[in-house]
């Protein structure tokens, strides 16, 4: 069993497992994370809407298969599809930011 010395915070193991910030290894894994963290996101606001991934695709006029693909980072998302799930499909509001 771990102590609590032992223990490392979630910045600790990703530096560790992937280098520093600014190196090739973390920022693929950080560019993965952001796809992977995008199909999290949208499958946990179908779930909650109570929608399937058939209702949703029935709404926004796809395919369970594309959103399928979309949840779990398998197919790559447009924008204006991105918006159009977010906002048809589930009735929210998307926003996008760019950090430089």
């Amino acid at each position: 069993m771990k102590t609590k010395n032992n223990l490392k915070s979630l910045d600790q193991f990703v530096d560790e497992q992937y280098g520093k910030r600014g190196t090739k290894k973390r920022d693929r894994f950080e560019t993965g994370f952001e796809a992977f963290k995008l199909g999290f996101l949208l499958q946990q606001a179908r779930i909650e809407k109570g929608l399937t991934q058939e209702q949703l695709a029935e709404k926004i006029g796809t395919n369970k298969g594309y959103i399928s693909k979309v949840e779990n980072n398998i197919k790559d998302v447009r924008i204006s599809t991105l918006q159009k799930i977010v906002e048809l499909g589930l009735g929210g509001h998307l926003q996008l930011s760019i950090k430089i």
